[in-house]
């Protein structure tokens, strides 16, 4: 486990507090970040979609684990002891009928069970099991979990932000690192490996998220797959990476001139890093997610931008949580981590962006990436 037992059992009672005041007598989880927060149990297995896997918290008392056996000995090395599997996959009943079991002899008859139901969640086992294990329920009832596990996992315990900060530092080791596999004439699908590679060398777990761009002035998107095409001078190389520390992610990034820039590149960057750090200043208990998106606007002076928002929740996913919007009123908590992720867009049409990571705290945020400078770095020709 990424962080001690003790942690992970205080997880349970505050989300066991929470079910009393809304009435809920269970809570069944289905996916690897609700899980991993509850349990620990941390597995790159969530890649194959093949097994569905349960983790039920009653009112009161333990967790249970309804898993396949094949992820019986991992879940035994945390806290959970009453670990219940059978033999996936199971073509005819996939742990139906035990997880029906379960909840039967946990929740009273008309009980309620709560699911996570809300925005960014999603019920990872088939739906049509879904409806059979409901017919099992008796009286019992499915229900929205009330946002619970949501509002608890975006206040970031200590452990947690040491975790995310490690993160952060292994991939600013990368970024340092990047004129080391970017120079004029290397594709940018070398780049991508050749980032990864040393995000690997510099010490992260995995690097499940790295996209980018590299064109004349700006780039038309961002999520794109790399392609063969060779960087060129006047380009705009960004790298974004979202690399994982023992479960938790990174998620910044960074922009790079090849050869001298362009006035309007200068411009945009510096615009960029003036935003993001008035985003700092904005970002404070109290405050919220739009009022920390007005504050980046301001500066950036962009009606409609392209990723829609200028930031989000950050932690066991990629992106978790609030985002920075004018649309979302979400109040800042000291203990959030975020993302600050302001865009310009070019007068041809073309965008710049520039994302940094910070936690807040009850004074206002501090960063957790080493933040980037007003002056682009440049990236020099082949040796």
């Amino acid at each position: 486990m990424s962080v001690p037992a003790s942690e992970y059992q205080a997880r349970a009672a505050r989300a066991q507090a929470l079910m009393v005041e809304h009435q809920l007598d269970a809570l069944l989880l289905t996916t690897g970040p609700d899980i991993l927060y509850l349990t620990g149990f941390l597995t790159r297995f969530w890649e194959s979609p093949t097994r569905p896997w349960f983790v039920i918290l009653p009112a009161t008392g333990a967790p249970v684990a309804v898993i396949p056996a094949i992820g019986a000995p991992l879940m035994a090395r945390g806290w959970v002891t009453d670990i219940r599997t059978w033999a996936a996959p199971d073509l005819s009943d996939d742990g139906v009928t035990l997880l029906g079991e379960t909840l039967r002899a946990l929740v009273p008859e008309c009980g309620m069970i709560g699911l996570p139901m809300g925005h960014e969640t999603h019920l990872r086992m088939p739906l049509g099991d879904f409806h059979r294990l409901q017919q099992d329920l008796g009286q019992r009832t499915c229900v929205p979990d009330f946002d619970i596990l949501r509002h608890l996992r975006a206040i970031k315990s200590e452990a947690e932000i040491a975790l995310i900060r490690t993160a952060c530092a292994i991939a600013g080791r990368a970024f340092d690192r990047v004129p080391e596999v970017a120079r004029v004439g290397i594709g940018l699908d070398q780049v991508f490996r050749g980032f990864q590679r040393l995000c690997l060398e510099e010490g992260a777990d995995w690097v499940p998220y790295l996209a980018g761009a590299a064109e004349p002035g700006g780039y038309r998107d961002v999520i794109s797959p790399a392609t063969s095409a060779p960087l060129a001078a006047g380009d705009v190389l960004m790298l974004d990476t979202g690399l994982v520390h023992q479960g938790y992610f990174c998620d910044f990034d960074r922009n790079f001139s090849v050869g001298p820039p362009s006035p309007s590149t200068v411009d945009a960057h510096t615009r960029l890093i003036a935003a993001t750090e008035a985003g700092l200043v904005a970002a404070r208990p109290g405050a919220t997610a739009a009022d920390v998106f007005h504050v980046m606007n301001a500066i950036c002076q962009d009606p409609s931008p392209r990723p829609g928002r200028f930031g989000h929740g950050l932690g066991l996913q990629l992106t978790e949580g609030l985002s920075i919007l004018p649309s979302d009123s979400s109040v800042l908590r000291a203990g959030m981590v975020l993302t600050l992720e302001p865009c310009v867009t070019l007068d041809d049409g073309r965008i710049m962006v520039h994302e940094e990571n910070i936690v807040l705290r009850d004074h206002g945020a501090e960063w957790l990436t080493r933040p980037a400078g007003p002056d682009i770095p440049v990236i020099g020709d082949a040796a």
